[in-house]
C-alpha cells in the first residue's frame, strides 16, 4: 500500500468519527493553549488528522492523493532512490508539525484558539511536487480537462 493512501484512510479513520463527537474532536485538535499549559504536545499531530466537516477532508484528501502519488511514485524515488517513502512520510508529518508552529507560539496564551486539518502538510506535498516539476498535469473527476500544478497551487492557495 502506498504512503498517500494509507494517510488518506488514517486522516478518513480518525475524521469521521469526530465529525459527531464533540470530545474526541476536542481531544485532538491542535489547541496551543492545551500544549502549553498541560504538555499535550500530541496535539501538533492529531491535529492535522481531524476535519471540520466532509467538504474540508475531502479537498484536503483528494488533493493529498492527486499530488501525493506523483511525489511518493516517481518523483522521491528518482531524488531518494529507496528511501523515497520514508522521506515522503517524513515530509508529510514534519509538515503538520512545522506548520502549527507559528500558530502556537501566537496563540499558546489564547485558551480560545483551535484549529484543525491538514491543510499544512497538504500544501507541503502539493508545492513539493509544483517545485519539481510545475506543468504536471492534474485531473478530478469533477473537471474534464487537465489542470497544469502550478495553476491548482494557486487555486488550493486562494481556497
Amino acid at each position: 500500500m502506498s504512503v498517500t493512501l494509507a494517510i488518506v484512510i488514517a486522516t478518513c479513520l480518525i475524521s469521521f468519527p469526530a465529525f459527531g463527537n464533540r470530545k474526541m474532536l476536542d481531544d485532538l485538535l491542535f489547541w496551543p493553549y492545551r500544549i502549553e499549559r498541560n504538555g499535550e504536545y500530541h496535539r501538533f499531530l492529531s491535529g492535522g488528522a481531524v476535519h471540520a466537516d466532509m467538504m474540508h477532508l475531502a479537498f484536503n484528501m483528494l488533493s493529498l492523493y492527486s499530488f501525493g502519488l506523483a511525489l511518493e511514485n516517481h518523483f522521491f524515488p528518482a531524488l531518494f532512490e529507496g528511501d523515497a517513502r520514508a522521506f515522503y512520510a517524513a515530509l508529510y508529518l514534519l509538515a503538520i508539525v512545522f506548520a502549527s508552529i507559528p500558530d502556537y507560539f501566537r496563540h499558546r496564551r489564547d485558551p480560545g484558539y483551535r484549529a484543525l486539518g491538514a491543510s499544512g502538510a497538504v500544501s507541503a506535498v502539493i508545492y513539493s511536487a509544483i517545485t519539481i516539476q510545475p506543468s504536471m498535469p492534474i485531473r478530478f473527476f469533477f473537471v474534464p480537462v487537465d489542470i497544469p500544478g502550478y495553476v491548482f497551487g494557486f487555486v488550493f492557495l486562494a481556497l
